[in-house]
């Protein structure tokens, strides 16, 4: 093996990492996929024979990449359309380390919006010391500060997430309890059975970029949620192919209407099971990541 084929094999066994690391401070896999295209491309060129630990090579750039780039796209954000919500991404994958409850955890797109709170690099220091457990002296590495500056990050981003910090799933049983109460809600304009399983203060949000059609303001409460689901959901989605699948590490759905997706939805629990969050995507350019999930199957 030469040395370039050695080094694509040792950047190929990181880049699983690389991808997780990417998606969660970026919140677009598209985003993440081009950042870590082009630190493959950054590897190749680098002087290898000098760095002693290659991973801890990759994380750092890695990371210092996606903060400038997350720096960027929070200036982007001010001016999007309507919600903004991360890119879902298709987690079925029995060799993809996601499966991990943590790691899968911290995929929730619950979650991924509590992070937005945070700075560039209070969200890196926070996902690799809390996530993926790395120690203070790496993660300072990592983010270019010294150690005593990234516990301060990492404490910062703690005070910054609160009691939203919790990042509950339900058992798969009760999620798809769930996806069954709300496809009968959606098919019949009844929903009475699904309004047993939501939080009084449920929340439903979708995303559009304005590129399609979609509600631009949250609704919040179980009765306004109750009545737009039962009403207008029913009307738009009923015809359309309802398919059952993990998204974000927990049981979401696609919709799809003459073979393509128009639609994906997620959402969030307390911590007695209910829902407390809905989340719609359907920004095309955010769904494209999982027609080619579905495309590959």
């Amino acid at each position: 093996m030469n040395c370039t084929e050695n080094a694509g094999a040792v950047f190929e066994q990181r880049r699983p990492f690389l991808l997780g690391l990417a998606y969660r401070i970026l919140g677009s896999r598209a985003e993440a996929e081009d950042a870590v295209q082009e630190l493959f491309i950054k590897w190749l060129e680098a002087d290898r024979a000098a760095i002693a630990t290659p991973a801890a090579w990759l994380t750092t750039a890695c990371t210092r990449h996606c903060i400038d780039l997350l720096r960027s796209a929070h200036k982007s954000r001010v001016d999007y359309i309507g919600t903004w919500l991360p890119e879902p991404i298709h987690t079925t994958h029995q060799d993809s380390p996601e499966h991990m409850h943590e790691l899968a955890s911290s995929l929730s797109t619950a979650f991924l919006l509590l992070l937005e709170r945070l700075t560039p690099k209070e969200r890196a220091a926070y996902l690799l010391h809390e996530i993926f457990e790395m120690d203070y002296p790496q993660v300072a590495d990592a983010v270019g500060v010294q150690e005593a500056a990234c516990r301060k990050l990492v404490s910062r981003a703690k005070a910054s997430l609160g009691a939203g910090q919790v990042r509950y799933r339900p058992q798969v049983g009760r999620q798809e309890q769930l996806l069954d109460a709300f496809h009968s809600a959606i098919a019949s304009g009844s929903t009475a059975s699904l309004t047993a399983m939501l939080s009084e203060d449920v929340e439903l949000c979708a995303d559009s970029g304005g590129k399609a059609a979609a509600i631009r303001e949250t609704l919040s409460g179980i009765h306004a949620v109750r009545d737009f689901i039962g009403r207008s959901l029913h009307a738009y989605w009923q015809a359309c192919e309802w398919l059952p699948t993990e998204i974000n590490g927990t049981q979401g759905v696609i919709i799809r209407a003459d073979g393509m997706i128009t639609a994906s939805m997620t959402f969030g629990f307390d911590e007695a099971g209910r829902v407390s969050r809905i989340f719609i995507m359907r920004n095309p350019e955010k769904l494209v990541g999982l027609q080619d999930s579905l495309d590959m199957r």
